[in-house]
């Protein structure tokens, strides 16, 4: 059986979908699935081992480029790709209008949730047959019971599994610390995710206080800029250089545990069963919420507009980058936590 899964970004939404390829692929043994997923995030999809194929997208750089990409014929090569093969099942698992014109350019028989159920409305259009995958719950959860409906298997009721048990990650060509490490994953894409850098400060301190090397990652230029200054002086915090995010996993996998605001590397970090802390103030964690057997969200307090799904704070008479519910997690709590979920593996190099 032959199934095309459209899922295009963000790198965690991509991660949240792979439990589902794994219980599709425990009820139908002989399943294969090819995914189309946007170019920048493709190797996350080719890390699970139901994976035959990728096809990629690059919605942005097509938007800025569609006069000149229709003229070099990359845009109708992947029309010609992505038609090639006539699917038993092509499975929307995006639903908004970009993943829904991809469904229906594509051959075969279209499935996604109904009309209350997409992230766009009219989203749905695109499927030949609909069903019900309520919105008010966890991701990881909602792509599990679709892929039931659609590929008619009992839905399981254990825990996710990531199907990346037997994923070999490759060993990055940096040279990484002699000691115990942490990664500290302080950029996200939206300001208003961000955690203080006096407070990142503060927690880098503590690590090396108790004999950890900190290991920062970086994902555009400005993020690069922000890791360098905090890394500052510390002999112990280094920054990272870019990275594939292959190699990005790996450096993860062989961490003692991993802290993050609410980004992409901290759901790949949790899936990966590494001791995982995630920070949360504009976005719900109980809907999107990085998931694995070791991990801890903190949640803001004392803020009712929380979770605002806002990209900028604006609270009371504030307005900007700063995310003021973020001021209420504080480092001592948050070390706290990330000790507790590695299981007070704490450990002293240092006199």
């Amino acid at each position: 059986m032959r199934v095309l899964i459209v899922k295009l970004t963000s790198m965690g939404d991509l991660v949240q979908a792979l439990p589902a390829l794994t219980d599709a692929r425990r009820a139908i043994p002989d399943i294969e699935f090819d995914w189309v997923v946007d170019e920048s995030f493709a190797e996350v999809a080719s890390w699970h081992p139901a994976v035959v194929r990728t096809l990629h997208t690059a919605h942005r750089r097509w938007r800025a480029e569609w006069l000149t990409l229709w003229r070099n014929t990359e845009l109708r090569r992947f029309v010609r790709q992505l038609r090639s093969i006539h699917y038993d099942a092509v499975i929307d698992a995006q639903t908004n209008f970009k993943s829904a014109i991809v469904t229906a350019l594509s051959k075969g028989k279209k499935y996604g949730p109904n009309g209350a159920s997409v992230s766009e409305w009219g989203a749905h259009l695109a499927y030949n047959k609909r069903y019900v995958v309520p919105k008010n719950q966890l991701a990881i959860d909602r792509w599990r019971q679709l892929f039931a409906q659609v590929l008619d298997y009992p839905l399981p009721n254990g825990v996710p599994d990531f199907g990346l048990a037997t994923t070999s990650w490759p060993k990055p060509d940096i040279e990484l610390p002699q000691c115990q490490y942490l990664v500290f994953v302080q950029n996200a894409s939206w300001p208003n995710k961000r955690w203080l850098d006096d407070y990142w400060r503060q927690l880098i301190e503590k690590a090396g206080q108790q004999g950890y090397a900190v290991l920062l990652p970086w994902g555009s230029e400005s993020e690069r800029v922000q890791a360098v200054a905090l890394a500052g002086a510390y002999e112990y915090a280094t920054v990272l250089p870019r990275l594939s995010l292959t190699k990005l996993a790996a450096v993860l996998k062989g961490s003692v545990g991993t802290l993050c605001v609410d980004t992409g590397l901290a759901h790949v970090s949790a899936a990966l069963d590494v001791p995982t802390v995630t920070l949360y103030g504009a976005t719900d964690p109980h809907l999107i919420g990085a998931t694995g057997s070791k991990t801890a969200h903190l949640e803001v307090e004392g803020y009712p507009c929380a979770p605002c799904y806002k990209k900028y704070c604006a609270v009371g008479s504030y307005k900007g980058d700063d995310a003021q519910c973020m001021k209420t997690l504080d480092a001592d709590k948050v070390w706290s936590s990330l000790m507790a979920t590695m299981g007070n593996r704490m450990i002293n190099l240092v006199d």
